[in-house]
């Protein structure tokens, strides 16, 4: 005879009606059923690098209870799962939870195991392993992560179908991306390129312009003489970036500017390093801002970049990919400039910072005091240290940075797309026409989706970058680090008349931008792609509306012409009680388990619904107490 509890309890409540639904298929999706009556969520795949955090639950629960409300009114939900596990931030975590780093240079080692001691956070005391070693470690966390996230998505009711579920480095994905891919580069749209990139030197890679942010810091605008060649006053420019000195190009002033039109046409002489660089106007340059004169170096930020290409400038880098000057003297210094020279070489920019402004004070081309500023300088979102700017050669897929057609075109369809709420729909428009560079989608990175292309090696053993050497379809996925080209032997691998594998990976987005394809087996399973694609909603949250949402639609104009989806929810975030943006980063993120615990998933769930989509929501637990 049962007996009625003293009190309510959710104790085994909800792992029992987990247990039903799965066992009874209750959210299996109906192959059967026709595409008219189909309701197709393209469900973002959260990345699984550590904890669910509040913000994720909160809008995942709002478009469960949009997939339930479809479902109730006699659609057939296709509503899968997907892991977005490859990319930076698991290689992060990689290194921290093990205490190790990659080196892609060691050979693969079967019989490793990581070592069994608390893990040094710092790169110094990390141990270096192969890259397959790594990747293997990448792959064994992120199943343990994997698992983790599906049993608290299933404590909090989501009614996805688990048989769906996917990830991002899985070898579907992997098929789906480089099949995509190849097909960019077939029809023109992607192409490799040796351009000025943005760089980070701590992660040394590449990053695109949607992965970069704005961050107020202070610097210093020091005034520095430069030495007319007739002898005349010296002309004096600002720059918060003395150090760039050795690379500078010309100067560059307005084109309206009278103060200096006699100028223009002219030479003058660096300090310190006596190289002879032209005076130049366009139409970028300041006139109110420091001396209305700048110095043009290679590279110190995307102006420089733009004066670099449209004034057809000399190329002088000199710092390099890990951050560090350049040990070798540059070919265009003299004897004049190669003392000071020597003073910089090996130096990080802040050390070569430090010194050079002693070497302007002592040879008096220093005017007055630097003078203390703060000001914007751009960094990679995860990164710690603003970014360089070097050359290097990457993988690009045009967008409608310089085609006008295709900018229109995203843009018309963003606007025939349905966008809750609408205002939200001006965000992505606003980034569409403010594009000035090509989508960069390599990393130098190591977890990720290889570039399913290699490249002979001709007798001198340098590898002939403009003769690739692509992947038939049928034979994806591939890993070109250790599969062998049509017509090669694995011992001609990295040798003279031999080949190499192209070394980088696809960036995260590059997959991600085809989660409709992914999830709806494009090309894999065209009965289930006709049944599901386009899908019916993309929701997701607004800080990636420039890269996700932009990219999927990108991707899917490009191969079929069509919207990915027809409608768009965007939730708003997530604040914390002093109403502040939840972030990891910030240390301020409130996780769910504790939450769930105490007022159950139904509790949480109602407080999540209160909210409407793009409105900030502060956590309320008042509020789940009384769903």
């Amino acid at each position: 005879m049962s007996t009625v509890p003293d009190r309510p309890s959710l104790d085994r409540l909800e792992a029992k009606w987990d247990a039903f639904w799965q066992e009874q298929g209750t959210y299996r999706f109906d192959r059967s059923a026709t595409r008219a009556n189909v309701y197709a969520i393209d469900t973002p795949p959260p990345t699984v690098s550590g904890s669910l955090h509040l913000g994720s639950v909160f809008g995942y629960v709002q478009f469960d209870a949009i997939a339930r409300f479809h479902r109730m009114r006699g659609r057939e939900d296709f509503f899968p799962m997907g892991w977005d596990d490859n990319g930076l931030p698991t290689e992060r975590r990689v290194q921290n939870y093990f205490g190790v780093r990659c080196d892609p240079f060691l050979p693969y080692d079967p019989a490793f195991t990581p070592p069994e001691i608390t893990p040094p956070k710092k790169a110094q005391g990390q141990q270096l392993i192969s890259r397959r070693n790594f990747v293997e470690l990448c792959h064994q966390l992120t199943a343990i992560d994997e698992q983790v996230f599906e049993r608290v998505w299933r404590r909090v009711g989501l009614s996805v179908d688990w048989g769906l579920t996917y990830a991002t480095i899985d070898d579907r994905s992997r098929r789906v991306a480089q099949r995509a891919f190849l097909r960019n580069l077939q029809r023109g749209e992607a192409y490799a390129g040796e351009a000025p990139t943005m760089w980070d030197v701590d992660f040394q890679t590449a990053v695109a312009q949607a992965e970069l942010e704005e961050r107020e810091i202070q610097g210093s605008y020091h005034r520095l003489a430069f030495f007319r060649a007739d002898g005349g006053d010296p002309v004096e420019i600002e720059t918060t970036r003395p150090e760039l000195l050795p690379s500078c190009v010309a100067l560059v002033v307005h084109p309206d500017d009278d103060r200096y039109r006699d100028l223009v046409g002219t030479h003058v002489s660096t300090p310190l390093f006596n190289v002879r660089v032209p005076v130049v106007d366009h139409v970028l340059a300041k006139p109110d801002k420091g001396t209305g004169i700048a110095m043009i170096c290679t590279f110190g930020d995307t102006t420089d970049v733009v004066w670099w290409r449209e004034l057809e400038l000399p190329l002088r880098s000199v710092v390099q990919r890990d951050g560090r000057f350049q040990r070798d003297i540059p070919d265009w210094l003299d004897e004049a400039g190669i003392d000071a020279w020597n003073e910089l070489a090996g130096k990080t920019s802040q050390q070569a910072r430090r010194r050079i402004v002693e070497l302007l004070h002592e040879a008096g081309s220093l005017i007055g005091a630097p003078r203390v500023v703060m000001h914007q300088v751009k960094y990679y979102e995860k990164g710690d240290r603003p970014l360089e700017i070097v050359t290097s050669r990457q993988w690009y897929i045009r967008n409608s940075a310089r085609d006008a057609q295709l900018r229109h075109t995203l843009i018309e369809q963003g606007r025939a797309m349905h966008w809750y709420p609408d205002f939200m729909r001006t965000r992505y428009e606003h980034w569409v026409d403010g594009l000035n560079t090509d989508w960069l989608i390599s990393r130098q990175r190591y977890f990720g989706v290889p570039f399913p292309v290699w490249y002979p090696v001709d007798g001198n053993g340098e590898p002939r970058w403009d003769e690739p050497i692509v992947c038939d379809e049928a034979a994806l996925p591939v890993d070109p680090q250790s599969a062998v080209p049509p017509g090669y032997q694995e011992s001609q691998r990295g040798q003279p008349n031999g080949f190499i594998g192209d070394p980088d990976i696809m960036d995260t987005w590059a997959t991600s931008s085809l989660t409709p394809q992914i999830a709806c087996g494009w090309e894999d399973d065209p009965d289930l792609f006709a049944r599901t694609f386009p899908m019916d909603l993309r929701p997701q949250g607004p800080d990636i509306i420039r890269t996700w949402l932009f990219t999927t639609l990108l991707r899917s104009q490009l191969e079929h012409g069509t919207l990915p989806w027809t409608n768009t929810a965007i939730n708003g975030w997530i604040l914390d009680p002093d109403r502040k943006k939840m972030s990891k980063s910030k240390g301020n993120v409130v996780t769910p388990e504790r939450l769930l615990a105490e007022y159950g998933a139904d509790g949480v769930r109602y407080w999540c619904c209160q909210a409407a989509p793009g409105t900030d929501t502060a956590a309320d637990p008042q509020q789940m107490k009384v769903g």
